[in-house]
């Protein structure tokens, strides 16, 4: 018999990293995952921030980083001050680094719409080669007189049903993203 389990579960994994992706794109507010790609040099090497120094969001406008280590503070302004790509500019008073997250303009908005639209491409495209997989798997059991033509066909539909329940799953997260990049 085909086991559909080990498709569902790759699935739900390309769900679940769709999710995450969404996280790093950044709508008007702080938040913590902002600065994951973040890699500050400490103690002669480059070190991730969320493992040298404790990262919070404590008004929707700014992040604060303690540092476990406060002697790391310069370091991890210049890290933040160096990745271009967020344009931040933190202030640190020796104990502490403070980002101060500047509101979004309407263009900027759009622009990360259209991004995150990209992202439910990539998505549905990884549904898409998951699906291909699993079809591709149940021809070549049908091939080899495992599976019968009518139990492939029972297969394609249920793989074909679980897409458009994942498609709507993926809609529905992008919906939500959209709003919250788009409310100011």
């Amino acid at each position: 018999m085909f086991d559909t389990k080990s498709y569902e579960k790759k699935f739900e994994l390309a769900i679940a990293y769709f999710e995450e992706e969404l996280k790093k794109v950044r709508t008007g507010r702080a938040h913590p995952a902002m600065l994951d790609g973040i890699l500050a040099e400490v103690y002669g090497q480059k070190t991730p921030l969320n493992q040298i120094a404790n990262i919070t969001a404590p008004e929707p406008q700014l992040l604060q980083i303690t540092p476990f280590d406060p002697s790391n503070v310069q370091f991890i302004a210049a890290a933040i001050r160096a990745d271009q790509s967020l344009g931040f500019n933190p202030s640190d008073d020796g104990r502490i680094v403070r980002v101060s997250v500047p509101s979004l303009t309407e263009e900027r908005r759009r622009q990360l719409v259209k991004q995150t639209s990209e992202k439910v491409e990539e998505a549905r495209i990884a549904l898409r080669n998951i699906r291909q997989d699993a079809l591709k798997d149940a021809k070549r059991k049908k091939d080899t007189k495992e599976l019968s033509e009518d139990d492939v066909k029972r297969i394609e539909k249920g793989i074909d049903d679980d897409i458009a329940t994942y498609n709507t799953k993926i809609d529905v997260i992008f919906r939500v993203k959209e709003k919250d990049i788009l409310t100011i």
